[in-house]
């Protein structure tokens, strides 16, 4: 109730703005970070839980259950950010390696790995490794129709960009779609030279182009 009366400003008169009335003494005392397109209750409250947190994952691992252990050496990963320059990218082209290479960042895929590729090994390997869903979302959680059980869910997953619009419309959806293509170039270079492979800007673009075609026509 404190905080409600705080966040008022019943110095005005509600049947003029009631807006300044319900909501003054909070835009008076709170400015929108330079960070931030937004700022409310939630948000606060949000980053003083991350302090707490912080302060939680940073104190000894010593006598704590298993989940605990594993969120602490996740952010300890995260953290260690002289061990992740070190590594480079070798995290990614091992990940690429476990879901059947990359055939535009591989020089013969379509002999050595597209005999052995199975799209229904590496969806499973996505979702349960990556807990990445691609082409078919696939979940367990609560029956509608009986909570006290669980059910396998199967759904459509999200796509690349975040809605259908990014695909089709023009103006900034179109400055988005074009950034969107390039990044994907820009990565295919980048591990084509991880792996020593011969410069192909020509090929690159073909094949990023079909995997733009393919979200397209996934979003359609």
């Amino acid at each position: 109730a404190a905080r409600i009366i705080q966040n008022m400003d019943p110095t005005a008169d509600p049947c003029k703005d009631f807006y300044q009335y319900a909501c003054g003494g909070w835009l008076n005392r709170h400015v929108i970070p330079e960070t931030s397109s937004r700022y409310s209750i939630f948000d606060i409250l949000r980053d003083e839980l991350e302090i707490i947190l912080k302060g939680v994952l940073e104190t000894s691992d010593q006598g704590d259950r298993e989940a605990f252990q594993k969120a602490k050496i996740l952010y300890k990963s995260c953290m260690n950010e002289n061990l992740i320059e070190q590594r480079d990218s070798s995290p990614l082209l091992e990940a690429l390696a476990m879901v059947g290479d990359w055939p535009v960042a591989s020089a013969d895929w379509n002999k050595t790995k597209e005999p052995n590729w199975s799209m229904e090994e590496k969806l499973s390997i996505m979702n349960s490794r990556f807990n990445k869903r691609v082409l078919i979302d696939m979940f367990v959680w609560n029956d509608d129709r009986d909570s006290s059980r669980h059910i396998i869910y199967i759904d459509q997953p999200s796509l690349g960009m975040p809605s259908r619009d990014y695909y089709f419309n023009g103006g900034n959806y179109q400055r988005v779609r074009e950034a969107y293509l390039q990044f994907m170039i820009t990565i295919a270079k980048m591990i084509r030279e991880d792996k020593n492979m011969s410069k192909d800007d020509s090929f690159v673009q073909e094949e990023m182009a079909k995997v733009m075609e393919l979200e397209t026509e996934i979003a359609n």
